[in-house]
């Protein structure tokens, strides 16, 4: 990531919707926004996922692991404005298993990206898959898309949900339903 092209091209976004650069709320918000960006909103650009799979466990557990309620925030790929909501991850082993933070983290890694919702169910999914060899995978998200809150049909409060299962928690219906019942 480039500070200074990113500080330019705030200042020109600004410049552009006619304001003081030199008023004491905006003098420094060029520099501001593209820390914001690089520190936190798009910081899983600079993360690979397989660095929070390092740490494994062998265990011959094979019963459904679940995190959920975990908070996520990104950004639309579409309109740059924040959409936010609730994961719900969960896994079967196949005799290892890993960290329950980990879930959340690859979460974090693809929420701080420019996404869609759709693409980061399936990425969150794809990489527990990849790098812990489960059973099966599931992942579900909801969340409230500003691009649609805050502007366009102006419909607060609408919540969009998407799902990603893979191996067994996608062929084995008992299987399925016990994850999307939790």
């Amino acid at each position: 990531m480039n500070e200074y092209q990113m500080k330019d091209g705030i200042k020109l976004f600004l410049e552009g919707l006619g304001l003081d650069l030199k008023d004491q709320h905006l003098k420094n918000t060029p520099a501001r926004v593209a820390r914001a960006w690089i520190e936190t909103f798009a910081a899983g650009y600079l993360q690979d996922p397989k660095d929070i799979f390092s740490i494994e466990f062998d265990e011959k557990c094979n019963e459904m692991v679940i995190v959920k309620d975990i908070p996520y925030i990104s950004h639309c790929a579409h309109h740059l404005v924040p959409f936010l909501g609730k994961a719900k991850i969960g896994y079967v082993p196949n005799g290892k298993i890993t960290g329950l933070s980990k879930l959340a983290r690859v979460l974090d890694v693809y929420a701080h990206r420019l996404q869609v919702q759709e693409r980061l169910t399936r990425q969150v999914a794809e990489a527990i898959q990849e790098y812990i060899e489960p059973l099966g995978v599931g992942v579900v998200l909801t969340g409230e898309h500003q691009c649609m809150t805050t502007r366009g049909v102006y419909k607060p409060g609408s919540v969009t949900i998407t799902s990603c299962l893979l191996g067994q928690m996608r062929e084995d219906s008992a299987m399925r339903m016990e994850f999307l019942n939790f």
